[in-house]
């Protein structure tokens, strides 16, 4: 069986069980903490499970200054997406892949212990690499504990290289050109998925300005969390999505959030509720307000 959005603790073990070909991943991560997600994983992760770093793994390298100026990157190395956690190229993240020893053939399975706030990155990435069998484990590290799932301490045995093979994406990238073309047009709804006081511009404790893209609705991402810690029913998600969108057309639904991770869980959370597959704005509010001819709303 193929899992595509949520995975559960125990359909998890099942896999694991059953000898599938399988890999997980565990992404937690912490902003404000470079450091400690990885020193979460050494602590405890899922037994195998191959650490991804935000930082490291699923962002590029920004350019870096040199004597003869910013470092211009080769072309596998080039950004696919602004903002303060840029998209490496597909390319360059098909070579991580293979480092780790995914395979094409392979079920991924993703986790964090923040809310599905950073595993999310990898889910979309990999559907991005045209890899369609990823799911997320519903509820993090806390509900494969809390249902009797072992884990391991330190660092995990290197898995021998692979060659994973990019397909056409499964997802769609949107730039902040695409944003800003369809600025308030029915054929583009904008969903911000930071919190309510960083949407209306009160406090911005990470970019240089604050406020929001003109006309963006506001779903702060931990509200598509229940109170188990896991996502809510799908009919309650559809419902929630349902009154925010008041009409408009699922389908012209593009995510943002301060840097394009924590916009993700939107995207999963509308998926989960049968609304469709929808864009990423990857960049987000950290690459759209470093430019200061584009228009801020605040409020």
């Amino acid at each position: 069986m193929t899992y595509t959005t949520l995975i559960s603790a125990t359909e998890l073990q099942a896999q694991i069980d059953s000898g599938a070909p399988l890999m997980v991943f565990d992404c937690s991560f912490d902003l404000m903490q470079a450091s400690a997600g990885a020193q979460q994983y050494r602590e405890a992760h899922i037994p195998g499970a191959v650490y991804a770093d935000l930082n490291n793994h699923l962002s590029a390298k920004h350019g870096l200054p040199g004597a003869g100026g910013t470092v211009t990157a080769q072309e596998a190395d080039k950004p696919a997406s602004g903002g303060r956690h840029p998209l490496p190229s597909r390319e360059r993240f098909a070579m991580w892949l293979s480092s780790v020893g995914f395979a094409n053939n392979m079920q991924a399975v993703v986790y964090d212990r923040q809310g599905a706030n950073y595993c999310g990155r990898l889910w979309w990435m990999l559907k991005w690499a045209g890899h369609n069998a990823v799911a997320v484990l519903d509820g993090g590290l806390q509900a494969w504990q809390a249902a009797g799932g072992a884990v391991n301490s330190g660092e995990e045995p290197s898995h021998f290289q692979s060659h994973f093979q990019l397909a056409e994406p499964l997802r769609r990238l949107t730039t902040a050109s695409d944003v800003l073309a369809h600025l308030q047009q029915p054929g583009q709804t904008v969903i911000d998925a930071r919190a309510g006081a960083r949407y209306r511009g009160e406090v911005e404790p990470l970019d240089p300005v604050a406020g929001h893209i003109p006309g963006a609705l506001n779903r702060p991402f931990a509200e598509n969390i229940g109170a188990d810690g896991r996502f809510k029913p799908a009919a309650l998600l559809r419902a929630e999505f349902d009154a925010l969108l008041a009409g408009r057309n699922p389908a012209t639904v593009v995510h943002q959030c301060g840097s394009g991770v924590s916009a993700v869980p939107n995207l999963l959370a509308m998926e989960v509720a049968g609304l469709g597959t929808t864009a990423l704005f990857a960049g987000s509010w950290s690459e759209w307000c470093s430019d200061p001819s584009r228009p801020v709303e605040k409020g």
